[in-house]
């Protein structure tokens, strides 16, 4: 006779064992009709799943991310089952949930066209119409592949085989397609209201370039046709807003074949980038760290004593020199920094010492995994690495966390998500000391009442750490900054301070702080945030100044002159076109302010004044505009 206790704390009573399917039908045919799924003593499972003894349990509906994520779960078998009843020889492969809806791939002999798409999301209507239940069974290692085989579907046989053990494994099938799956899923393909297949790309089988290129197709889906049209409207935005062709448009940067994930900044972009480095730098000498550089290239060793070489070696780029040593291009800063921090006898008088560090990174990402500036194989860190006692630990990793909340406000990010990611299952150190430092972390955020989300498991392999997600202006969300706590990297390096009672080997505590985390990432978030239209004091240009005849140009020369003497970052088009077609070009480029110049403006001694958007500040005198720009170039945090 069960108990079931429910989400408000209230009790029910069953006589026999119950499906969720049946304890949502005892409370009420609306909850029972909403039903995708059901959290039993904290796991997720299916409507049909039985309880037998006493539980807590709440039912699972569509209002709740997890129903959200069961819908795009099943909604890929969906997909794949209208594969199969269009091209009965597509093989299918995984299908997993992906942020916003799903993938699945396919083997299949020729590539997929968007009528190809068209017509699966037409079979997957008509199988939603069906409402076809969804059964989940269970069937021994050798059973499965037995029926994948009849099947012909060798890449199920192979992922069969792949999984370790001899636990028996769970199908789910729905009319005459059946898969592989843990589950849980919908009860039934009626359950479906709202998807969209996006689009197809390539992918290696299992991820690795030497086997079989397969095709995967992308979908979305959501609890209602609204929640969809939102979200088509979100992507349709993210397209205008793409830093690859913002990046073009305004001559920013490109990217090469020839050196892949790697930048190549043109004059604007640069100026982009130094004014990041610059306006970092002001803030952490306002904070009190020292900055330092160090080596891009360092021997094998030295990643060895850190651990990075047994515990990232694939992501490295190495070389061997005539003499057979090994050298590699430093993947962290950290190694460094240590090294550093090694010089010299070191008191506790000196702590908390704050080594800041501008340093260049260089990363082995798959060529599949390139984005941009999103993701890079080169980059620049703006990293740093505070040593410090155990007692300042928690403090230290305070005023962290204070400073990257204040940064990301200058440039108008104020719904910051704080992750906290403890010990993972492959790291160095021992538990006591993962216990402090993970304590250290979280009694910081306490202490500063600030919430959080935690991440088991998903640390660095030296130590636990918060990560800070930025949400950008058309609600996305993207990952920056990051703080981690390390006693591991001290130990294996061996430095020391002398504490106040004259030990000489006493050991600091490493935080590992970056803030914008990538300049490179950090500047394509920026591009789609702002949509290029950069807040003044960043912009590479502020302003252009105009002339309308080539009467007017000697003029526009010295008042270009004198707002970059002011400091301003300013620039003259003095070419023989219309002044409507230079006003049009300039503001695609979309430089904050454009001044005018005709002849009354010369005769008054003033420029007429106009904002990208197409306002018209009216004339000014050139002390005037200077006056309101550097009001403007002020004024951080504004979009």
């Amino acid at each position: 006779m069960p108990q079931i206790t429910l989400p408000d704390g209230s009790t029910r009573q069953y006589d026999q064992p119950v499906t969720v399917a049946g304890v949502a039908e005892s409370i009420g045919p609306g909850l029972a009709k909403a039903a995708l799924a059901g959290r039993v003593d904290g796991e997720l499972v299916d409507t049909s799943y039985t309880i037998d003894t006493d539980v807590k349990l709440s039912i699972v509906t569509d209002r709740d991310a997890d129903g959200v994520e069961v819908i795009r779960h099943s909604c890929a078998h969906l997909m794949a089952q209208a594969v199969q009843r269009l091209f009965p020889d597509a093989q299918v492969t995984i299908g997993p949930v992906i942020e916003n809806g799903f993938f699945y791939d396919f083997s299949f002999e020729r590539p997929f066209t968007p009528e190809d798409l068209a017509a699966i999301e037409t079979t997957m209507e008509e199988i939603v119409k069906e409402d076809l239940q969804v059964e989940r069974s269970i069937l021994s290692r050798e059973e499965a592949v037995e029926l994948f085989e009849k099947m012909g579907e060798k890449y199920k046989v192979e992922i069969i085989e792949s999984i370790p053990g001899d636990e028996d494994l769970s199908f789910y099938r729905q009319g005459d397609f059946i898969d592989l799956c843990r589950g849980p899923h919908v009860p039934s393909t009626g359950k479906f209201k709202a998807f969209k297949l996006t689009k197809v790309a390539g992918a290696y089988w299992r991820g690795d370039s030497n086997n079989e290129m397969l095709q995967r197709i992308y979908g979305t889906a959501w609890p209602s046709k609204k929640d969809l049209k939102l979200y088509l409207q979100r992507l349709e935005e993210a397209e205008k807003r793409d830093h690859r062709k913002l990046g073009k448009q305004l001559g920013l940067f490109h990217m090469a074949e020839e050196a892949p994930g790697s930048v190549f900044w043109h004059p604007k972009g640069w100026r982009l980038f130094l004014n990041l480095l610059e306006y970092m730098r002001g803030r952490q000498e306002q904070a009190d760290y020292i900055e330092v550089n160090t080596p891009d290239v360092m021997d094998r060793s030295l990643w060895e004593t850190s651990g990075h070489w047994f515990n990232y070696r694939e992501n490295m780029f190495t070389t061997q020199t005539e003499d057979e040593r090994i050298f590699a291009l430093k993947p962290m800063n950290c190694p460094g920094s240590v090294s550093m921090f090694a010089q010299g006898l070191k008191s506790y008088r000196d702590l908390p010492l704050r080594m800041a560090e501008f340093g260049k990174v260089h990363r082995y990402e798959p060529s599949g995994a390139l984005h941009g500036l999103m993701r890079v194989r080169h980059f620049t860190q703006d990293d740093a690495h505070i040593y410090c006692t155990e007692d300042q630990m928690e403090q230290e990793c305070m005023d962290v966390v204070t400073l990257v909340l204040d940064i990301y406000k200058d440039f108008g990010f104020e719904e910051v998500v704080i992750k906290l990611s403890t010990r993972p299952e492959k790291r160095i150190g021992s538990d006591e000391i993962w216990d402090k430092l993970e304590g250290a972390l979280l009694n910081s955020l306490t202490s500063m009442n600030l919430d959080y989300v935690l991440y088991p498991g998903e640390g660095a392999f030296y130590g636990p750490k918060l990560e800070f997600v930025l949400r950008d202006a058309i609600g996305r969300d993207w990952q920056c900054g990051t703080l981690q706590v390390d006693m591991n990297l001290p130990e294996r390096f061996d430095i020391a301070y002398v504490d106040e009672n004259g030990d000489r080997h006493k050991r600091p505590v490493m935080l590992h702080r970056a803030l914008f985390g990538s300049l490179e990432r950090f500047i394509g978030i920026l591009i789609e945030h702002y949509e290029g239209k950069f807040p003044t004091w960043l912009a590479p240009q502020q302003v252009a100044v105009l002339n309308i005849t080539d009467k007017q140009g000697t003029y526009c020369t010295q008042v270009e002159e004198s707002l970059k003497n002011k400091g301003f970052r300013a620039i003259s088009d003095l070419r023989n076109e219309k002044i409507g077609f230079k006003i049009r070009e300039l503001t695609l480029q979309k430089i904050p302010y454009l001044l005018i110049v005709g002849d009354k403006e010369v005769a008054s001694r003033k420029v007429a004044v106009r904002t990208r958007e197409g306002t018209d500040l009216g004339a000014m005198s050139l002390d005037a505009f200077c006056g309101h720009l550097q009001r403007d170039v002020s004024n951080y945090g504004r979009t």
